[in-house]
């Protein structure tokens, strides 16, 4: 088998900067409170299963000093969509349903059900699940449908459902689907929705204080809901959960128990060996948390002077899924009359936020995702990384040793069937050999960094320079090298460090003049004198943080500290010392 061992908690120094940049912030979500005309909201930060911090701002009860904490009640609304996708993929699991399965199959009630078109595929789990069901968003009008018993529920689904798109064509968030999807759970597990995702998660997972009946919780701690209207809170009365349709927003939690279930997606990560712990396998857990329906990219609201920003989104099973650019993270809001919830979590890095307060539709989830960008930036947290296989650990070894003597039998050993077919075996001899003369002596300068078990990079130290060692394994038992690249790294020259200086300098206070002599005749001069302008404006004076790539004469990149932006400076110069090209890269 191919696996290797790797942390499943984040560094004990990095969780400990988590801890303490947890205060900071209470001030974000009170700004939001307060902007956002909230009678109280609690937040939690989690790692891994753990919640380690809150913090509670406002009250439950208007009119009374009741500040919410970690054990007060709240609706969470949609939120209680991840619970009814989970139950589904459990009773995948078992055997009990496909995903793939008509939702007639499942509900009688639409047999019969008129389609938009006649070329229309038939309506399945699996489009329920993804909101991909065809049918139009339905926020308000679902709302009101809670209190629907199972006898009722099954008149309106006779009645049939109108649609906005065919079945399977794009994404529209539905409701309606998820009502379908507590029916689907009762007729496979043969007992109420409610009561399957109560006995099959809520249990094993300690989260006690969770509930479909608020009646039957303490009165204690339970935080009523408010709208805000005519400039002041009005009391909204509670919602009840009719029958099984409840699984689409039906749930009262509290931040403690939500850490436990917020725990589960992030402890499903990385893929491991060890015995299952979860009521959910945690390939499950992983594969509610991929991207299933995508949404359409779009960019980012900004600050003209900051860098543009693009996030893709999707939906996964009951869960979205975005991506920022530079990492993805995975959650689900929710929002009823009286409430407004959200909880989010960056898988990579093992940590999560969430946030329950008491007004309608009480946006939750943007600072819940500030919070998340703030913690990660801030205490410059490092996501979990592939663990090293030991094939990958061993093609790696042999590589360094080619590099040091040329070997046909270790060679022969090593790669696949294809390498030597699609580049000679002689050209491979040469180039390592040029690489031995340009670079002196090898030795390992760092370990070995897996992007997945069968493909990763090292950096090799010379007594000249280094080299960047990539290398990806076949798909055969044993695995070996089938594809590899070497990249060549030599220190700029003085040339190339001092044109690389004076751009600095420009960065901070940009000259035409003084620009222009850094550059050749055949540089793009208009181009080039953009690219500083922009820097200026948007970032301001930059420094040089390391050398990262170059060839020693010619061409060289700088990897610059240049505030919040992480960027690179890419220069080529001619024989007589001026600039051929320069390129400001964002990374």
């Amino acid at each position: 088998m191919i696996m290797g061992g790797t942390d499943l908690f984040p560094r004990a120094r990095q969780r400990q900067r988590i801890i303490d940049a947890c205060p900071s912030l209470i001030a974000l979500f009170e700004h939001y409170v307060s902007a956002e005309s909230m009678p109280g909201l609690v937040f939690g930060v989690v790692v891994d299963s753990e919640l380690v911090f809150f913090h509670g701002t406002g009250t439950r009860v208007v009119g009374q000093a009741l500040k919410p904490d970690e054990n007060t009640l709240y609706r969470i609304a949609s939120m209680t969509k991840s619970f009814a996708a989970a139950a589904i993929v459990h009773l995948r699991d078992a055997g009990k349903l496909r995903l793939d399965d008509a939702i007639s199959t499942w509900v009688p009630e639409f047999e019969r059900l008129v389609y938009p078109s006649t070329d229309s595929n038939d309506i399945t789990i699996r489009d329920l699940l993804t909101m991909s069901a065809g049918w139009p968003q339905d926020d308000p009008w679902a709302d009101r449908q809670l209190h629907r018993d199972d006898f009722s529920i099954t008149q309106l689904y006779r009645e049939g459902v109108t649609f906005s798109n065919p079945p399977g064509i794009t994404y529209e968030y539905s409701n309606y689907a998820y009502f379908i999807l507590g029916r689907v759970i009762s007729a496979a597990c043969a007992e109420p929705a409610m009561d399957y995702i109560e006995r099959v998660f809520l249990k094993p997972l300690g989260m006690t204080s969770t509930t479909w009946r608020p009646e039957l919780a303490p009165d204690d701690n339970h935080a009523q809901g408010y709208r805000f209207e005519d400039g002041t809170w009005k009391e909204e009365a509670a919602l009840p959960n009719g029958g099984d349709l409840a699984a689409f927003a039906g749930l009262y939690c509290t931040i403690s128990d939500l850490a436990r279930w917020v725990g589960m997606f992030l402890c499903a990560w990385p893929p491991r060996d060890s015995p299952e712990e979860a009521p959910l396998r945690r390939s499950s857990a992983r594969e509610m948390q991929q991207s299933a329906r995508q949404l359409e990219p779009y960019l980012e609201d900004r600050h003209v002077a900051a860098a543009p920003s693009i996030r893709a989104g999707a939906y996964g099973f009951g869960l979205s899924c975005t991506h920022n650019g530079r990492w993805q993270h995975v959650g689900h809001g929710g929002g009823l009359p009286g409430f407004g919830s959200h909880m989010c979590w960056a898988p990579a890095y093992g940590v999560g936020v969430m946030a329950l307060a008491n007004v309608t539709y009480a946006n939750a989830h943007t600072p819940c995702a500030e919070a998340l960008e703030l913690i990660i930036e801030r205490t410059d947290a490092q996501p979990r990384v592939p663990a090293t296989s030991p094939p990958l650990q061993t093609a790696h070894d042999k590589l360094l040793a080619l590099l040091h003597a040329w070997d046909d039998s270790l060679a022969d050993d090593l790669f696949s069937e294809n390498f030597f077919l699609d580049r000679d075996r002689d050209h491979w001899k040469k180039e390592f050999h040029c690489l031995r003369e340009t670079h002196g002596r090898f030795r390992t300068e760092s370990a070995l960094e897996a992007v997945n078990w069968l493909r990763g990079r090292r950096r090799v130290r010379g007594e000249r320079g280094w080299c960047n060692v990539w290398a990806t394994l076949s798909p055969t038992v044993p695995p070996r090298v089938q594809a590899l690249e070497i990249q060549s790294v030599l220190p700029p020259c003085r040339t190339l460090r001092t044109l690389a200086e004076a751009l600095m300098e420009l960065t901070g206070k940009p000259r035409r003049g003084m620009l222009d002599r850094l550059l050749s005749s055949s540089c793009d001069r208009d181009l080039a004198w953009k690219q500083l302008q922009l820097v200026n404006i948007t970032i301001g004076r930059c420094q040089i943080d390391s050398f990262t790539r170059g060839d020693g004469r010619s061409f060289a990149e700088f990897s610059l500290l240049a505030g919040e932006q992480s960027l690179c400076l890419e220069l080529r110069c001619n024989q007589g010392g001026k600039l051929t090209e320069m390129s400001f890269v964002m990374n």
